[in-house]
This record gives C-alpha cells, sequence and structure tokens, in this order.
C-alpha cells in the first residue's frame, strides 16, 4: 500500500492539522525538518517516504480566505527538480469545475510554462465544499484525471444527501476522509472505508487519517486501501523508512 504525504497550507506556512478544526491550526513541529516553510516541508516528506505523490490542503481556499497560489507555483517549479513526476493533489474547497479552472490558472501565471514542468497538478474535489458534481466529469473532460474526497465527521458524509444516494458521478479513485481522525492517533477508520468499498466497484480507494504506525498500515491495506494519507505519524517519526512502501 502506498503511503502518500499531506502538506496542510495556512497562512503561508505547513501547519498541524487536527480534528479538521482548523482555526486551531498552528505552524508545523517537525522532526523530518526545521520550520514551517512549504517547499521545506514538502522535500522532507517526500525524501522520507519516497513517494511520487504529494497531497496539498489549501486550507485558506477551503475557508473562502484566499489561496495559497504563490507557494503551489513554488512547489511545481521546484519539487519536479528533485523528484521528476510528482504529482501534487491539491483540494482548495472547489465548489464546481469554474472555481477550479480559475486557481488552476491563477497558479499557471506564477509558475513556469507547463513544458518546463517536472510536477504535475491534480485537482481533488471535496464533498465538503462541492456543490456540482458534475464539475469531476468536467475536469475529466478537461484532461485533469480528477480524485473525488468524500469527506465524513462524526460518521455523516459532507456533502448534498443527493449526491451520496448515487454513485455514477464519482471518478476512477476517491479518498475515504475521516476528519475526526485527522492528526489524533486515533488509528485509521476502518469501518468508513469498508462501507464505501461495498460501493465503489473497481475504483481506486485512498483512506485519510488516524494512522500510528506500522500495525496500522497493515491493517489499512488487508482492508482494501490502495493508498492512505499520512501526515503526523511522519513528522513525529512513528513510521520508520522500511515499513514505507513505495509507490
Amino acid at each position: 500500500m502506498q503511503v502518500i504525504p499531506v502538506l496542510d497550507l495556512l497562512d503561508a506556512h505547513a501547519v498541524r492539522a487536527v480534528r479538521g478544526q482548523r482555526a486551531s491550526y498552528r505552524p508545523i513541529q517537525s522532526m523530518l525538518c526545521a520550520g514551517s516553510e512549504p517547499l521545506a516541508v514538502a522535500r522532507a516528506l517526500l525524501a522520507v517516504t519516497g513517494a511520487s505523490v504529494l497531497y496539498v490542503a489549501d486550507l485558506a481556499a477551503i475557508l473562502g480566505q484566499g489561496d495559497h497560489a504563490p507557494q503551489l507555483a513554488a512547489l511545481l517549479d521546484t519539487l519536479g527538480d528533485s523528484n521528476p513526476g510528482v504529482e501534487i493533489w491539491l483540494d482548495a474547497g472547489y465548489t464546481d469545475f469554474a472555481s477550479m479552472h480559475a486557481q488552476f490558472e491563477r497558479i499557471d501565471t506564477l509558475s513556469q510554462p507547463l513544458h518546463t514542468r517536472h510536477a504535475t497538478l491534480v485537482p481533488v474535489f471535496g464533498t465538503e465544499t462541492l456543490r456540482d458534481p458534475e464539475a469531476l466529469r468536467e475536469a475529466a473532460a478537461a484532461g485533469f484525471s480528477p480524485l473525488l474526497s468524500l469527506d465524513h465527521r462524526a460518521g455523516a458524509l459532507l456533502a448534498d444527501p443527493a449526491a451520496e444516494s448515487d454513485t455514477s458521478w464519482w471518478p476512477p479513485r476517491v479518498i475515504v476522509m475521516t476528519l475526526d481522525h485527522v492528526g489524533t492517533y486515533q488509528g485509521p477508520d476502518l469501518g468508513t472505508l469498508a462501507a464505501v468499498r461495498a460501493r465503489a466497484g473497481e475504483r481506486r480507494l485512498i483512506g485519510a487519517g488516524g494512522i500510528r504506525h506500522a500495525a496500522d498500515l497493515s491493517a489499512a491495506a488487508n482492508s482494501g486501501a490502495a493508498a492512505w494519507l499520512v501526515a503526523s505519524a511522519l513528522h513525529d517519526r512513528q513510521l520508520e523508512p522500511v515499513y514505507i512502501a513505495r509507490p
């Protein structure tokens, strides 16, 4: 199972996420690197995992407080130099395809031309903010290979009820996000993953939240997850490199 490191951005810093309570997030204190400068933290996360994917949550955009287009452009321009082919999965509170496309265009104006980049930006549409499920199909038609994040809190999916009853609009890759477990060391929410897996068909499922140690990774892999988003256990060195599965 692939470990996908997570970078949460707020106020131009990498921050530590806990339970999705974003107002209380503070700049990261990591055993992997000094400081909370996003590029340094991103490099450290990719180095310790050997991953070719970095999940980035632009919390300012999710909260409707602007975005981190300059920092994201720097990640696109720089990470590819040391990690050619790296993908940045970006969750930025998109409500529809237009909001996603507008942010991607802002980032494009600040970064190198597309043909010179070694990193790729991939949109993540989270149900917490998504208002138009058709956005996934529009993004796919435009060549963006989007992901859907099924955002859960207190056992409930944060979404329009109509979106929950129909899975036909789900893309091939789906993130099962349990915000209550993020940064808490509660263990992965395998119950929610199992419920989604029963409806997901052949889709690739990526879990998120709660990983504490190698045994949790094994349990998540055995539950059918193809990958898991991890942050705190990496920063706190609770996962030794030998236990981190390479993509």
